[in-house]
């Protein structure tokens, strides 16, 4: 720098503060040529010259008033004291040239354009001075083109070494070659990259394969019709098309269960499976096992008729479970209570059997190695849902009846006494008529054949009406007024919904002439006609 008019040749004036360290500058004129605007200055013999070092302005030369401290101590000093104002002159300081400056004999005349001779990208910060400078670095060789790029050149992208290549550059500057070949590292990053993509391109080719196979395919599946070996499969209540084929499938009779659903679909009777228990082989082709289970032959469930008595059920069941017999009943009658009963069907005196009219008629999947307990449920779980979704508890009373025992208890009855569907609505109203307490025909008695066999556990027809109405029994309705103290056997939907739907004709009486169908009347000289009628064909034939 030339002065302390500051690098860009400008003088900073009383009052302005300097740029070095917040404290005004010692000002030191330059040499003139000629006048100045407010008067004549004297120039210096030489032109002094100004250095910067870490800790400011450093000045070379005879120091101002024979003083050797540094400039900054001057910061508050004012300039009439012999400085620079526009009414007294400066005294003449000359200051020796350093004679490591070859700029030295360079004097530039005040206001005029100083040459720049730091015009390079390096000359900024300010040149260190000559004494202070140190060597040039050595220039170091640039790496290869195809070497630039981090990934290809070792690296994982980030600006963190390895060892080894830390090793390797510092062997570099030392003059030897790097330890490892960064073109053997460039090939194995290759090899790398190809690995993965080649194994992503692999996936995904295999899964697309795996799922136009699963959409589009043909399912695996066995040919022919089994290898001989039988194989029992249970299917349960409300199952589908995917689950009845999963069950399969882990069988061994078919080779997917997407075959089965297809072979299902296929068959025009495919919607008509039922679940229950069926006798299968082995690696059957779907469209077999479909047939084969559309058919009677395959089906061993446990069917239990509509009318039947518990007494009935519980030697059905002990026989497919192949336990002793008994066994059902005496679990049913220690049990019963566990077993899903709903509120309304428990704690009822005198009852024979607390879960009569609870083993629901329909067919059910009971196999060697289940529990009658199971079993058991399963039939009170399907007539608890029954009942419901006919809605006995609700329409009780609307009939007249106090409870939907005492409506269950009348459609055991109606299934007890009716010999076709087609009766079982008159039926029906002939219990509702005869429970009338003060009716004209009967006075309050069913008279029912049905329940004096329930108690003796028999189904015979030719009973003495002597005989019938001497046996004390509340089950005995010849004997006592109203209804049984509950159910007598396990009624099927259509006498459920018979009872719940009664005709109003008017009907007391009713026969059977041929054992299939039954006749109605309205009065006792009617029923006794028809009595005569069908007595007369049984003595002839």
């Amino acid at each position: 720098m030339h002065g302390d008019s500051g690098w860009g040749g400008q003088q900073t004036h009383a009052g302005q503060q300097s740029p070095y360290g917040g404290q005004p500058q010692q000002q030191y004129p330059q040499p003139q040529y000629g006048d100045w605007t407010q008067g004549q200055q004297p120039g210096y013999d030489q032109q002094q010259y100004q250095y910067y070092d870490e800790q400011g302005p450093l000045h070379y030369g005879q120091q101002h008033a024979g003083q050797d401290q540094q400039y900054a101590a001057h910061t508050q000093q004012q300039y009439h004291q012999g400085g620079w104002d526009a009414t007294g002159t400066h005294g003449h300081v000359p200051y020796a040239a350093d004679p490591g400056d070859p700029y030295g004999q360079q004097p530039v005349a005040y206001g005029g354009e100083q040459p720049d001779f730091y015009g390079t990208e390096d000359a900024y910060p300010p040149p260190v001075p000559p004494g202070r400078r140190s060597p040039e670095p050595e220039p170091q060789p640039e790496p290869a083109a195809e070497e630039d790029h981090a990934f290809f050149a070792g690296g994982g992208g980030d600006d963190e070494d390895t060892d080894d290549e830390a090793e390797s550059r510092r062997g570099d500057r030392r003059g030897r070659k790097p330890a490892k070949d960064k073109k053997r590292r460039t090939g194995c990053a290759c090899m790398v990259v190809v690995l993965v993509f080649g194994g992503g391109l692999g996936g995904v080719g295999y899964f697309g394969y795996k799922f136009y196979q699963n959409r589009f395919g043909a399912s695996p599946d066995y040919a022919g019709s089994g290898n001989g070996e039988q194989v029992t499969v249970a299917i349960p209540q409300g199952a589908g098309g995917w689950a009845i084929g999963a069950k399969l499938k882990e069988a061994g009779v078919v080779e997917s269960a997407a075959a089965f659903v297809s072979a299902l679909q296929a068959n025009p009777r495919g919607k008509s499976l039922q679940d229950g228990v069926y006798t299968l082989e082995k690696q059957m082709s779907a469209a077999s096992a479909v047939e084969l289970m559309l058919s009677p032959k395959s089906r061993s469930n446990l069917i239990i008729a509509e009318g039947l008595r518990n007494t009935a059920v519980y030697g059905l069941i002990d026989k497919r479970l192949g336990v002793a017999t008994g066994t059902t009943a005496r679990i049913a009658k220690q049990e019963y209570k566990h077993l899903g009963l709903p509120a309304w069907a428990v704690n009822h005196p005198s009852l024979k059997d607390p879960l009569e009219g609870f083993l629901y008629p329909s067919s059910y999947a009971v196999t060697k190695g289940q529990k009658p307990e199971a079993v058991l449920k399963d039939m009170v779980s399907q007539a608890t849902a029954k009942y419901q979704e006919l809605g006995l508890e609700k329409k009780a009373k609307a009939l007249g009846l106090d409870s939907p025992w005492q409506l269950l208890t009348v459609a055991s009855l109606v299934q007890a006494e009716g010999t076709s569907h087609d009766d079982f609505r008159k039926m029906a109203e002939v219990v509702y008529n005869r429970l009338e307490p003060d009716n004209p025909q009967t006075y309050g008695r069913l008279e029912f054949d049905s329940t004096y066999n329930y108690v003796k556990n028999q189904s015979k027809i030719d009973l003495g009406i002597a005989e019938l109405r001497k046996y004390d029994n509340p089950y005995n309705t010849y004997f006592s007024k109203g209804l049984t103290p509950g159910p007598i056997d396990n009624p099927g939907e259509e006498a459920l919904k018979g009872a719940l739907d009664p005709t109003h004709d008017g009907w007391y009486y009713f026969i059977s002439m041929d054992g299939k169908t039954s006749k109605f009347t309205k009065t006792l000289a009617e029923h006794e006609k028809l009595v005569n009628e069908w007595n007369a064909a049984r003595n002839k034939n």
